[in-house]
């Protein structure tokens, strides 16, 4: 081992071990051991066996389904559960790493697809799954082909890897690609093609520029989807959900593949983060009863329908960054069979994406059709959210509009309903977490 490498290793583990005992988490670990040595990665990653997941939305959430299925079947998996996917936080990870005792070092890792390229200059990965893209932080990623293109690029780097993609984006057929690939998607009840919502993104054709119809449409512009005008259409699928069985606001039950799975976490989003989750596990010839049992133990996690109290009031905190994101977490809460109060927490940090017009792109106007007698906006754009509740309609007098976290954390603490619902940007989420943190509500998430 190089000098530099040693010293990079000593450096990074070192801080890693200071940072623990103060109770405090950090991507500084991996920063200071790439100072040292800028290829630290490449070492740290050797004998691994790496999935990467990466796309726009369920990243999280896929990375700790797999995690607990394959933890089932094959013991140790490294990972990075708290969200830090950049190349530091990724150093980090493989830092503090504990090597497995079944002989299998496998590490399951969530990637930003901005970072993915880099990445893939130090790691090898023998299996790349692609969630999703959706328009998304247009400051930093672009438009979605300028997305996919950054993670086709890292996956041209490692040719030999296996590419599992969500064969229900149109955007994940339009190129071909050197690596071998494998698709998952659903394949439940279908009808005559018809146009997705007008509202939709990435709906042209990529061959042909003509609008693509639908006969299966799940969300979004996901689905069964073929072109009347030239014939590009769906691939086959390699794993399919065929039967959607339950869709609750806390969980879900569905088939793949001929095996009935139940998971812990609602909404219609989540049940692809899942099927991906299995189609990972079937790549790997885990077993279902395995599968089961992983997803029997797995819950929500780091703001992903996390659930907590505040006082007696039962809270759930979610996750949104988005349009598409945004309006299946106003779906999903739709499905709560109580009256909660709903607060939308919205920052425009560099980690949130400073544009916040995608707010308008959101389909709030669900708000009207739940039981929601109270809410709160609340976050650094406080006044342009607050506006966004208005427009839908909703009673203004009934929205409350703060800027500072511990007055929403007070609101929730001591309104009459027994539920509420949070919605947050990213850094929301995150000082949310922290203040919940220091009321001793939450556990402090550490990288």
């Amino acid at each position: 081992m190089k000098i530099n490498t040693m010293l990079g290793t000593l450096a990074g583990k070192s801080s890693h071990f200071v940072l623990s005992k103060l109770g405090r988490g950090s991507t500084l670990p991996g920063k200071l051991a790439l100072k040292f040595d800028n290829d630290i990665l490449n070492t740290l990653a050797r004998d691994y066996e790496v999935v990467v997941i990466t796309g726009t939305n369920g990243k999280t959430l896929t990375t700790a389904l797999t995690v607990g299925i394959l933890k089932e079947a094959f013991g140790e998996v490294v990972t990075n559960p708290s969200g830090a996917n950049m190349i530091s936080g990724i150093t980090t990870t493989f830092l503090t790493a504990k090597k497995g005792k079944s002989g299998k070092n496998i590490a399951v890792l969530e990637i930003d697809e901005a970072s993915l390229s880099r990445i893939c200059d130090y790691i090898k990965p023998s299996l790349f799954v692609f969630t999703n893209i959706f328009r998304d932080q247009m400051d930093r990623y672009g438009e979605i082909y300028t997305t996919y293109q950054m993670i086709l690029d890292a996956a041209q780097k490692v040719p030999t890897a296996t590419v599992l993609l969500n064969g229900d984006s149109p955007l994940f057929n339009s190129v071909t690609l050197k690596n071998p690939v494998q698709y998952y998607g659903f394949d439940t009840e279908k009808g005559e093609p018809k146009l997705a919502h007008y509202n939709t993104e990435g709906i042209l054709c990529p061959k042909c520029q003509h609008i693509l119809k639908y006969k299966l449409n799940t969300y979004a512009n996901l689905g069964d989807y073929i072109c009347e005008h030239c014939g590009f259409r769906r691939p086959e699928l390699d794993y399919k959900l065929t039967q959607l069985t339950s869709l609750r606001h806390n969980s879900s039950d569905f088939v793949i593949d001929g095996q009935s799975y139940h998971i812990n976490i609602g909404g219609l989003y989540n049940i692809y983060n899942a099927l991906a989750a299995v189609s990972v596990a079937q790549f790997f010839e885990v077993e279902p009863t395995t599968i089961k049992t992983g997803f029997d133990k797995s819950r929500a996690v780091f703001g992903r329908q996390e659930t907590f109290k505040i006082g007696d009031k039962e809270c759930t905190l979610v996750l949104i960054k988005n349009p598409v994101g945004a309006t299946q977490a106003l779906e999903m809460i739709k499905l709560a069979p109580y009256p909660f109060s709903l607060s939308v927490l919205l920052n425009a940090n560099y980690a949130d994406g400073i544009d916040t017009s995608w707010i308008w792109d959101a389909d709030f106007e669900q708000v009207l059709n739940m039981d929601i007698p109270h809410m709160i906006a609340g976050g650094v754009r406080h006044s342009e959210i607050a506006r966004r509740l208005r427009v839908t309609g909703y009673n203004a007098e009934q929205i409350s509009e703060v800027a500072d976290l511990s007055q929403v954390f007070e609101k929730i603490k001591n309104q009459e309903t027994q539920h509420a619902y949070i919605l947050a940007t990213y850094t929301a989420m995150l000082e949310f977490r922290e203040l919940l943190a220091s009321h001793q509500v939450v556990r402090k998430e550490m990288n």
